[in-house]
């Protein structure tokens, strides 16, 4: 604009000069040749006069032309640098409100225009560096890494960077490079302290800093007016240079007026930025925003399903994910089961999402089981084609729905339903996201299934389906802790079976298998839902009895004896196996016994037991030989009360082991 003006008032006093020139030449004329001159001279004056109108009326056409260019390159330039602020999800507004507040404290300490410019073009441009910081730091909700941080600071220097390769005539690159520098020295990217900060630079720091302060971050909600004061007051003098931010307060509500006059006050931008009806040619911010938000979902999604291996997690991640972009009532997710012939709600998110988890879906049932079918994904259907006859009610809570499957490798393992009484359909859009963040959620999903179930098979018998010793050590654990609470203890119990070699060397080891297994559903239904039982290896078992004294184990001990001895496996040809099983009981009683004091225990109490029972079997079946007195002591008699020996040994097809009714207990060891 300077170098208009100067062109203007040169072409202006060229003309003026030229103009003097005729009419001397004209004077002289007079005087020599007298009025008969004229004649020659008042032409030329009427048409240098007309030409020198003419030539005025071009410069005000080239004028108005150079300031109209002048002005679309100002408003390229702010729509660019509003671009680029709402990339870091920065509300529509910043930079003119930066450039208000900048060039309005230039105007009151009586800058230059060339300073007035530097601030004017340095508050549009302070952020074009940000080109070179990833979405993902730049949309980031939560606190930065260190090296995130360290990322963040090269936008100055890239900003100054960028626009060196520009003649401006001034100091708009040195503005640009030292906006965050700090008064103490602390800033970025020279460590400049005090006056050695360019007072431009100077400016736009607390122009730009006020502005941010004002409004949301992703990582925090908007400052109040007396907050963002506030946070100036407390920094002048360490980020700020005082002296200005005491001119900028003193002059704030000035500034704000102005500011409020061009409908850029903060609530306006909050307005546009949420309204819905604002049209792609208004709303390029929030599209770019929105554009950008999702980069950075769906980097955020991978990385944290990355890290996510719970099954319950990675679908609660992802149902957080979908609110994000979709908006829903209800989500439903579905894992279809083993046989593929069904699928159940893994789990649910909004309203009546109680009542969904109970539910289970035949394939082709219902809308999401036509999904499931056909694995294809549907919209804006009825969603009554999801609810059975006695949740009718329930059905008509909605009024659209979507569908789509989900699929890992290839293979179908679920499908993910969202319903909507807010909404009369969805949008294209809407399904283009869903897609998009369910492709994501799929393999995250398919491998949080698998490490579960390796987790399952690694704490699990396969052979009984039991917990394995593993899990056992685990789960006693969590007794120990409980106990520790001031609970009130709980028993170890070492279960043996008695015969169980007889059993394999009889009908086969895939009858031994079959014994195992079933035995330790026998012994599983004499225990409480809330007791614990693992296959601890060979023909041993060991429970975890919660809050069970001495007598309560006894009980207990006496029904299993019976269910186990009363069990029959079929065999073949009529024949039946069958065991028996030898029990000892430990109980922990708070005072720091370990799992392998408590197993020995047991162990110890169980063998006391089986010894007991051969030298019982011994005397029965040699009754003629000697007194029972010889192979069984009197304290073992002692131990044994109310005795009852067994009346028959063995009988044809049957292999058969003594039973007890009552077991020896022994104390914890402490």
């Amino acid at each position: 604009m300077k170098l208009l003006r100067l062109s203007n008032y040169e072409s202006s006093t060229k003309m003026i000069a030229s103009a003097f020139a005729v009419l001397a030449i004209a004077v002289i004329g007079f005087l020599y040749f007298g009025a008969a001159i004229a004649w020659v001279f008042v032409p030329m004056f009427v048409v240098g006069f007309a030409a020198y109108r003419i030539h005025l009326r071009r410069l005000e056409i080239k004028t108005a032309q150079i300031m109209e260019a002048s002005r679309m390159h100002l408003a390229t330039v702010e729509a660019l640098a509003t671009a680029i602020d709402a990339r870091d999800q920065i509300g529509a507004g910043h930079v003119r409100r930066t450039q208000i507040y900048a060039v309005s404290l230039g105007e009151l300490f009586k800058l230059c225009d060339d300073e007035l410019n530097a601030l004017r073009t340095g508050a549009l441009l302070h952020d074009i560096g940000k080109l070179a910081i990833p979405d993902h730091i730049l949309s980031k909700t939560a606190t930065l890494t260190p090296a995130e941080l360290e990322k963040t600071k090269i936008h100055s220097t890239i900003g100054a960077a960028i626009l060196e390769g520009i003649d401006f005539n001034y100091p708009v690159v040195a503005t640009i490079k030292y906006h965050h520098e700090f008064w103490d020295g602390s800033g970025y990217p020279e460590q400049l302290a005090g006056e050695d900060i360019p007072f431009t630079a100077r400016i736009l720091t607390i122009a730009d800093a006020y502005d941010t302060l004002r409004i949301d971050r992703p990582y925090r909600a908007a400052f109040s007016r007396d907050e963002a004061r506030r946070h100036l007051l407390t920094n002048a003098g360490k980020q700020f240079d005082p002296n200005i931010v005491h001119v900028f307060l003193k002059h704030l509500t000035n500034f704000e007026l102005k500011i409020e006059q061009l409908g850029l006050s903060y609530s306006n931008s909050r307005e546009l930025l949420h309204s819905s009806e604002t049209g792609i040619s208004k709303g390029f911010v929030q599209q770019i925003k929105l554009a950008n938000k999702e980069v950075f979902t769906l980097y955020e999604l991978a990385r944290e399903f990355g890290s996510s291996m719970q099954i319950e997690e990675t679908l609660a991640l992802f149902t957080k994910k979908i609110r994000e972009f979709v908006p829903f009532d209800t989500c439903a997710i579905y894992l279809v089961d083993e046989s593929s012939r069904y699928a159940d709600v893994i789990h649910a998110e909004g309203e009546n999402s109680e009542l969904l988890l109970a539910k289970r879906i035949g394939i082709n049932e219902g809308a999401t089981g036509f999904v499931l079918k056909t694995k294809e994904t549907i919209i804006n259907v009825n969603p009554d084609l999801d609810f059975a006859l006695s949740q009718i009610e329930l059905a008509q809570e909605y009024s659209t729905m979507a569908s789509l499957p989900l699929i890992a490798n290839g293979e179908l393992i679920g499908a993910v339903s969202i319903y909507s009484h807010q909404l009369t359909h969805y949008a294209d859009e809407h399904i283009r996201l869903l897609e998009t963040v369910s492709r994501i959620a799929a393999d995250a999903i398919a491998k949080s299934k698998q490490h579960d179930e390796a987790q399952i098979h690694a704490l699990t018998d396969p052979m009984t389906g039991l917990p394995n010793a593993r899990s056992l050590q685990m789960q006693f654990e969590r007794e120990v802790a409980r106990a520790g609470r001031g609970g009130n203890g709980f028993q170890v119990l070492m279960l043996d079976l008695d015969g169980f070699k007889a059993v394999n060397d009889t009908f086969g080891h895939k009858a031994g298998d079959r014994m195992l297994n079933s035995i330790g559903q026998v012994i599983l239904e004499q225990l409480r839902e809330y007791d614990f039982l693992a296959r601890y290896g060979g023909d041993e078992f060991v429970a975890l009895i919660s809050d069970a004294g001495p007598d309560d184990v006894i009980d207990l001990c006496s029904r299993i004896e019976r269910a186990v001895g009363e069990f029959e496996l079929p065999a073949g040809d009529g024949k039946v196996a069958k065991v028996g099983v030898s029990l000892g009981a430990a109980g922990y009683d708070g005072n720091g016994s370990t799992f392998d004091q408590m197993i020995v225990a047991a162990d110890k109490a169980m063998y006391e037991r089986k010894t007991r029972r051969k030298l019982l079997n011994a005397a029965v079946r040699q009754p003629h030989s000697a007194p029972l007195s010889e192979f069984v002591s009197k304290e073992m008699l002692a131990g044994i009360p109310n005795m009852v020996l067994p009346e028959r040994v063995s009988s044809e097809g049957l292999i058969v082991e003594l039973d007890e009714s009552h077991v020896v207990h022994s104390a914890a060891i402490n």
